[in-house]
C-alpha cells in the first residue's frame, strides 16, 4: 500500500510500533475534543492523482445527478414537528455521485479493502472491530460538486463519517459543521432552528487534497457550502460499520443514486 498510502507518516502497516499508538492516540484526542480528525497527506500524490483520474473517467460518462430539495433530517416528516416549523425548512442539495459498483478494483476500493485501514480507523473509534459496508453502491461512493452545487445541512445517518478529498475547489466547497447540535436523548429542534436562521455560527473547517477526515456526524449538523469556479471539489466516502451485513433500504439507494441496484 506504499503506493497509495503515506505509511511513512501514518505507519498503518505497523500496528505493534511506539508510532503507531501515537498516532492512534492523537486521533483519538482529537476526536473527542472536536468531533473530527483530519490526517494531511494521507494518500500519496500519485495515489491523489490516480483517485481523481478514474472517478473523472466514470464522473463525466455514468455518474448519477442528485439534485433534491430535503430537509436536515432526510426525512418527509419529523413527530411532534408541525410541517412549518423552522427545523423543517428544506434546501437544496446538487452533486454527481459514482457507487462502488462502477470502481472495479480503483484506488479507493483497494484502499477500503485493505484490512489494517479498517483496523486503524475502528482503534481510533473506540470500536472491537469495524466491517466493510455490505450495500454493493453505498460502500464507496464518490460525490463531484460543480459550479453552484453543494451538499446542504444534513446529519448522518451513521455514527462516524469517512471520507477523502481527492480534489479541492477553485473557490467555495467548505465544509462547515455545528458539534453536538442534537443528543440521542435531546433532539434540539429549537437549537436546530437556530442553526437554520442564522443564529448560530457554525464552525468552517479549511481541508487540503489528500486528506482523510473522520467525523463524527450523526449529532453533529454539517453542510458543504456551493462551489464556485471552475474546478470541481471531488471527495470520496468510506463508509464501515460496526456490525456485518449493513445495507441501505431500494428507497434509500433510489434517492441518492437513482437506482434500487
Amino acid at each position: 500500500m506504499h503506493d497509495i498510502i503515506d505509511l511513512d507518516r501514518y505507519p498503518l502497516d505497523q500496528p505493534d510500533s511506539t508510532a503507531y499508538a501515537a498516532s492512534v492516540a492523537e486521533c483519538r484526542a482529537e476526536l473527542a475534543k472536536n468531533g473530527l480528525f483530519n490526517l494531511p497527506g494521507f494518500i500519496t500524490k500519485g495515489a491523489m492523482e490516480n483517485a481523481v483520474a478514474e472517478a473523472s473517467a466514470i464522473l463525466a460518462t455514468s455518474a448519477f445527478t442528485h439534485a433534491r430539495r430535503h430537509n436536515i433530517y432526510f426525512k418527509n416528516s419529523i413527530d411532534g414537528l408541525s410541517p412549518d416549523h423552522p427545523a423543517l425548512q428544506q434546501f437544496e442539495t446538487s452533486n454527481r455521485t459514482i457507487c462502488a459498483d462502477q470502481m472495479g478494483q480503483n484506488t479507493l476500493i483497494r484502499l477500503y479493502e485493505w484490512q489494517p485501514f479498517a483496523r486503524f480507523l475502528a482503534a481510533v473509534m473506540g470500536k472491537p472491530q469495524l466491517y466493510p459496508m455490505a450495500d454493493p453502491l453505498a460502500r464507496v461512493n464518490v460525490m463531484s460538486y460543480s459550479a453552484g452545487q453543494a451538499l446542504n445541512w444534513h446529519f448522518d445517518r451513521s455514527e462516524f463519517t469517512t471520507t477523502l478529498l481527492l480534489q479541492a475547489p477553485s473557490e467555495g466547497g467548505a465544509f462547515e459543521y455545528d458539534k453536538d447540535l442534537r443528543s440521542d436523548a435531546d433532539p434540539n429542534y429549537a437549537g436546530v432552528a437556530d442553526l437554520l436562521e442564522g443564529r448560530r455560527a457554525p464552525v468552517q473547517m479549511p481541508v487540503t487534497a489528500g486528506t482523510l477526515n473522520i467525523f463524527k456526524g450523526k449529532n453533529t449538523a454539517h453542510r458543504v457550502t456551493p462551489v464556485d469556479g471552475p474546478q470541481d471539489r471531488i471527495i470520496a466516502v468510506l463508509s464501515y460499520f460496526d456490525r456485518p451485513g449493513v445495507v441501505f433500504s431500494a428507497q434509500d439507494r433510489i434517492g441518492f443514486y437513482g437506482r434500487a441496484s
